[in-house]
């Protein structure tokens, strides 16, 4: 199963390569460019027009791996396959649609889907993707790093996958906002999740976590500093809600703040930012989400975007290693 890990893990890398121009193409031919918030840092001005929707690229990329997979497996493999995918395929799919049209929207009329109305969509996709993987897996209890397994019951078991599908989702799509920052991340927190799910023997997770890292290394070849291609919310909602979805798959959903420590912390800042102003007036930061403010501070782009991929890379190696020694 690690040699099938490694090589969808290329086979995405190399398709999302050979499709990455021709898709960014596409895009600037479409006028499909990012519209940058007037508010936001002077330095991302530049960036007025660079092709949005990137995440589709990713997005189709795993999506169709994926569905090669399904096809080449014996059929007695696919019972296994399915069940533990399909819930974050879907999810990854589903979620996508949202952020696309919010993408078009944007772009088109200056102003993208309201707030409360993205997440009437990701409840419903959320609390599918909980019910299912509670019913599917009989999940009543989840591990808590270094003690093991405490039962929580179905219903609290559902209300906390839905939290976490549509937190982590907000969550990626408010650290989306350098070149860079939010694929790269992302990239550290599915590796992170692939050998938490080879800790819970979930092999067809660790391959579509695979597939997903490939696929983002190939955006990521276009996405860093001076980006030729933005994920946009297409796949900044996506992605962070099948996160959410594989580690709660994998019981291990208290590790997810952990292997998504910056994706917290930027919402985090968001929160006590709004919440500062309209108590006291006063704000805490220079500018949120959190990345904002370091580049309001002094630090360059490209020096925001390395800290904190290292900062993820060191929380996701840390996850992985609790979940290794949690008893089972």
């Amino acid at each position: 199963m690690a040699i099938l890990a490694l090589g969808v893990l290329l086979a995405a890398f190399l398709l999302g390569l050979v499709l990455g121009s021709p898709y960014i193409g596409l895009l600037r031919r479409l006028r499909i460019g990012q519209n940058i918030r007037p508010e936001g840092p002077e330095t991302h001005y530049v960036k007025q027009g660079i092709p949005t929707m990137g995440g589709a690229l990713f997005i189709g990329v795993t999506s169709a791996l994926w569905l090669l997979v399904l096809i080449a497996l014996p059929e007695d493999q696919r019972d296994l396959f399915i069940p533990q995918t399909i819930v974050p395929v879907g999810t990854l799919l589903a979620v996508g649609v949202l952020g696309a049209i919010d993408d078009f929207v944007n772009v088109r009329y200056g102003a993208g889907i309201r707030g409360r109305h993205k997440l009437v969509w990701q409840t419903i996709v959320g609390l599918a993707a909980a019910i299912y993987i509670q019913r599917h897996f009989g999940v009543t209890g989840i591990y808590v790093p270094l003690v093991g397994e405490i039962e929580i019951g179905a219903f609290l078991f559902i209300a906390l996958a839905l939290f976490s599908i549509v937190a982590m989702s907000n969550a990626v799509n408010l650290t989306d906002g350098m070149d860079g920052l939010a694929g790269g991340l992302a990239v550290f927190a599915f590796l992170s999740i692939a050998f938490i799910a080879a800790a819970r023997e979930f092999p067809w997770l660790v391959v579509l976590s695979a597939s997903l890292v490939g696929a983002l290394l190939a955006y990521l070849w276009f996405n860093v500093h001076p980006a030729e291609v933005i994920m946009g919310d297409t796949g900044a909602l996506a992605l962070g809600a099948t996160l959410a979805v594989v580690a709660l798959t994998t019981g291990f959903v208290l590790l997810l703040p952990l292997l998504g420590v910056v994706f917290v912390a930027e919402t985090v800042a968001v929160i006590l930012q709004v919440g500062s102003y309209k108590l006291r007036g006063r704000r805490i930061f220079r500018m949120s989400p959190l990345h904002n403010h370091f580049e309001l501070i002094g630090w360059a782009e490209e020096k925001v975007t390395i800290r904190f991929w290292l900062i993820g890379a060191l929380a996701g190696i840390v996850a992985a290693i609790l979940a290794f020694v949690t008893p089972k």
